[in-house]
């Protein structure tokens, strides 16, 4: 990396990826998360996956899949409390290849009452991997963590800030990250009491 574009990364400009060889689009998947506070106290987190082709292609089930058109469109939804305890799940399968794939529905249930938090891409593989879940819907299991945790960060941030001083964990964002390194400058002016730096 020259040390102009390094610059221009540090200093929020935007850095391309280098110019690509010739190619033809074939594919793409849009992956979203939304994340709400809710009435009640509760708060959901929403996953939407869309996968389509630049080409029509023969299906079995739906008799032809065209250019542009939906194969997978499915959407889940966690609620959590301050916890981040699953209280409820909601999910929905729109869009796929084979008609049969609506029913494992159900299944994504066994979530309730789970803590999003540490070991949780292990649990979910163990209650919903292989045949009993659905690929897709369960790889949006992993970021829709991410997520749930950056909806509650402001609750979370809170409740630490009222806490006293002695009953305060450690953040769990020290560490876990290049910007986030103990011997750093973020965690040197934010969490100064956690700095190890020189």
């Amino acid at each position: 990396m020259r040390l102009f574009d390094y610059v221009q990364s540090i200093n929020g400009d935007p850095m391309p990826l280098p110019e690509p060889a010739k190619r033809k689009h074939l594919h793409t998947r849009e992956v979203s998360f939304t994340g709400y506070e809710r009435e009640d106290g509760l708060f959901d987190v929403e996953g939407h996956l869309v996968d389509t082709k630049t080409y029509s292609f023969p299906n079995k089930d739906r008799g032809e899949i065209k250019a542009g058109e939906a194969i997978h469109n499915m959407r889940l939804r966690l609620t959590v409390d301050e916890e981040m305890i699953v209280r409820d799940v909601a999910v929905s399968i729109d869009d796929s290849p084979f008609n049969m794939c609506t029913t494992i529905t159900p299944a994504f249930d066994v979530l309730k009452g789970m803590q999003v938090g540490p070991g949780w891409n292990r649990r979910v593989r163990e209650k919903l991997g292989g045949v009993k879940g659905c690929t897709h819907l369960v790889e949006m299991l992993a970021p829709i963590a991410t997520a749930t945790y950056q909806t509650l960060y402001p609750a979370l941030k809170r409740r630490r800030e009222n806490l006293p001083e002695e009953e305060r964990d450690k953040p769990s964002l020290i560490d876990g990250c290049h910007a986030m390194d103990s011997n750093g400058p973020l965690v040197k002016e934010r969490w100064p009491e956690y700095y190890v730096g020189k």
